[in-house]
């Protein structure tokens, strides 16, 4: 599966919606790890739209991990800010957040 591309109207309502939202999902000391992937797809399997904490010190290997945590999830990454990350993945049957059209 690969990751939809969203319009900027998409993101802009996607960023609205997670304004509110705790991350879910955090990535500590350890990195990338197998276990944050699965976590990040689980929770994205149940919400849709996810919060990602990284404390990972600099922004580059922040960026990085997040990129990749996006790719191995089939996610996108609708925002960046400081160290949190907000992603998004279409669930299977009814979607749980509706997006506006392009």
């Amino acid at each position: 599966m690969t990751a939809m591309a969203l319009s900027e109207k998409q993101k802009k309502h996607l960023r609205r919606l997670a304004h509110p939202l705790r991350p879910l999902v955090l990535l500590g000391n350890a990195g990338l790890t197998d276990g944050v992937v699965n976590e990040l797809d689980r929770a994205l399997t149940d919400h849709e739209l996810v919060k990602v904490g990284a404390r990972l010190g600099e922004r580059s290997v922040r960026d990085v991990a997040l990129n990749e945590l996006a790719r191995r999830t089939s996610a996108v990454i609708v925002q960046r800010i400081g160290n949190v990350g907000v992603f998004y993945r279409r669930g299977q049957g009814l979607a749980k957040v509706l997006l506006p059209d392009h």
